[in-house]
């Protein structure tokens, strides 16, 4: 943690990635495309599962600026992601049964929460795995760091 000193103005600046302790972690969405955090780092040896909560803090509905939390290997993102587009909004915009998809949430709008809970065991600690949105056209601002240490 830094602290800034500006003025008569004391300034906390918090890193953007959280160093989750828990096996439980917040994840916050609105009306501005993007994570908060912007990247997660879950502890293998902490956690066997781990539960997303997913919370849409912004105004708009799911049909206009849904988002969701996809979870996939960092090779297969991108593409997980557009060939989901022509899946459509009932389908949370991922192909039916993609297994490059290794958790998801539901798209939510404004107001709305959704979870998911995977299992850590079948990822790799150290792997290169990458959290999105797979809204139509969210996945360029939309996606994070997603790290599995000891």
């Amino acid at each position: 943690m830094k602290f800034l000193y500006c003025g008569c103005l004391l300034l906390i600046l918090i890193p953007s990635n959280v160093y989750a302790d828990s096996c439980n972690i917040e994840v916050k969405v609105g009306d501005n495309m993007n994570f908060v955090p912007t990247a997660l780092e879950v502890s293998a040896t902490a956690c066997k599962t781990v539960t997303i909560n997913l919370t849409h803090t912004g105004t708009f509905p799911r049909n206009a600026m849904g988002h969701n939390w996809v979870l996939s290997t960092t090779e297969n993102a991108q593409a997980t992601a557009q060939d989901g587009w022509s899946a459509g909004l009932e389908n949370q915009y991922l192909k039916s049964g993609d297994p490059r998809v290794i958790a998801s949430t539901k798209i939510i709008g404004g107001g709305e929460g959704d979870s998911v809970s995977f299992n850590l065991s079948d990822l790799k600690v150290g792997g290169d795995y990458t959290f999105f949105c797979s809204f139509v056209g969210h996945f360029a601002m939309m996606q994070g760091k997603f790290t599995i240490i000891e």
